[in-house]
């Protein structure tokens, strides 16, 4: 689901995220006593290695899941499972529940990581669907994107009220949450074991799922905006999500076609660098307009892929593993926080989590019962789309 955060807008959020002014704060502290402590040339090789020391942390931590997951890539080949299963333990195992238990409590970090992996799992997923394939398909792709997820959040929503007891509005909520399918998890899925089922299904899920997002984005927000009293556009805002959306993509995929086959970029891999460069701004362009960054990418994707490029042989090589890498990040966060396990789960954490729209201290209210719904709401959030809401 789109968060429409533009890319200054996800720098900015990291940067003053609660975690990220924690660890700058303690490696000031640490700097200012190394000054102290220190003089002539020994200050500055000191505060080099502190904060060397520091980034060497995250670094192995990252270099060693990224080896164990290309590592048991053979093992989940043999046992006929989606590689994806196996980060999702990794997560766990890392997690404060798991064995290692490491605290990823940063939701705010986690969710802009996610996102910005998502963008190359959504471009490359529609960078690789051949149009020919999913032309057939085209209008059961648009009705499922569109009253499918509808549908689904309204069975979900009521399959919550009667078997938990919640009021309407918190159980479609829940309902939304959860209705889109998720684009990284059906690309890895149909990609990854190469399933060749009939009737053009593997193009009409991938499409589906590529395309999805903005209804489930809108439902979300209107549940949210019920919740808290305020009045919402319904029309308007699945208007901006789609039509910003559509012409982001379709307008950049044109442009960055155009300039692949008519400019010569005289620079080793340049155009490699050029692509990647305008899957982000097909994302970040899209979001700040108010429309679907993912859909966007997506489109971008889409178009580039079917047409000619020179060098498409170096871009498949590239974004191939640039799309591994990020499913990897996506599958490990979402299971490696407390929400890993029901148990784990605290009012602050799930609201810390949710905060990032800026709406939820307005939805929820101190009484545990709403707080339980947020907490169910994030947890099913991450386990079945992988990323944040």
């Amino acid at each position: 689901m789109s968060t429409g955060l533009g890319l200054s807008e996800f720098l900015l959020s990291l940067l003053l995220s609660e975690g990220t002014m924690i660890a700058a704060a303690l490696i000031l502290i640490a700097c200012i006593v190394v000054f102290i402590r220190c003089k002539g040339r020994r200050t500055l090789r000191t505060v080099c290695a502190v904060l060397g020391l520091c980034c060497a942390v995250y670094l192995l931590l990252m270099g060693i899941v990224i080896i164990i997951c290309v590592g048991l890539h053979r093992f989940t080949e043999k046992i006929q499972i989606p590689s994806l299963l196996i980060f999702i333990g990794l997560g766990m195992c890392f997690g404060i529940n798991g064995i290692f238990r490491i605290d990823f409590s940063n939701y705010e970090a986690s969710e802009m990581i996610c996102s910005v992996c998502l963008i190359f799992v959504m471009f490359y997923g529609g960078f690789g669907t051949s149009m020919r394939e999913a032309r057939p398909v085209a209008v059961q792709s648009f009705l499922l994107s569109t009253l499918g997820v509808a549908m689904t959040a309204g069975l979900v929503g009521v399959f919550v009220h009667l078997a938990l007891g919640l009021e309407w509005t918190q159980s479609l909520l829940i309902g939304s949450v959860v209705a889109s399918t998720d684009a990284a998890s059906v690309f890895n899925i149909l990609r990854s074991k190469k399933l060749n089922l009939k009737n053009n299904t593997a193009s009409l899920l991938e499409l589906e799922s590529g395309s999805n997002d903005p209804v489930s984005y809108m439902l979300t927000i209107v549940m949210l905006s019920l919740m808290s009293g305020e009045s919402i556009s319904i029309p308007l805002l699945l208007f901006k999500q789609i039509a910003f959306g559509l012409l982001c993509g379709l307008l950049l995929g044109k442009i960055s076609v155009w300039v692949l086959n008519n400019i010569s970029i005289r620079m080793e891999q340049g155009e490699t660098i050029f692509v990647f460069a305008m899957a982000i701004l097909a994302y970040a362009l899209a979001g700040q307009l108010e429309g679907n960054g993912y859909l966007s990418v997506y489109l971008c994707g889409i178009l580039m892929g079917n047409s000619y490029l020179p060098k498409k042989r170096d871009l498949v090589r590239f974004f191939d593993v640039i799309t591994n890498v990020a499913q990897m990040m996506i599958f490990f966060l979402m299971s490696a926080p407390p929400w890993g396990s029901v148990c784990g789960f605290f009012r602050r954490d799930a609201l810390q989590f949710l905060s990032v729209h800026g709406m939820i201290k307005k939805v929820c209210p101190a009484e545990e019962r709403k707080a339980w719904v947020v907490c169910i709401a994030a947890f099913a959030q991450l386990c079945v789309l992988s990323r944040p809401a």
